[in-house]
């Protein structure tokens, strides 16, 4: 019997898990720094609410990575990938 770690669907679950995780830091980076600009940006002037700008535009980054991995999974995925790697090579030959 062969070690979990050299079975493929085990590689792409933890390539999945790893993905996953760096988007949680990636939105809780994003709600840490946006909160402090805000709290800058409200106790310092608060009449001219211009983190909202960075917060709009970040926000979008975030999104797009929310999605790529729990949305669109398939799409420019690791099966996508593969095919691309075959579709390469046969090229090449």
């Amino acid at each position: 019997m062969q070690p979990i770690e050299s079975d493929p669907r085990y590689c792409e679950a933890v390539r999945h898990v790893r993905e996953v995780r760096g988007f949680y830091t990636h939105a809780l980076v994003y709600v840490l720094v946006i909160g402090s600009l805000a709290t800058f940006n409200l106790l310092g002037n608060p009449g001219r609410l211009w983190f909202v700008f960075p917060a709009l535009g970040w926000g979008v980054g975030l999104l797009t990575h929310g999605l790529s991995i729990f949305a669109f999974r398939g799409w420019l995925g690791a099966d996508w990938e593969s095919r691309k790697v075959r579709e390469y090579l046969e090229r090449r030959v």
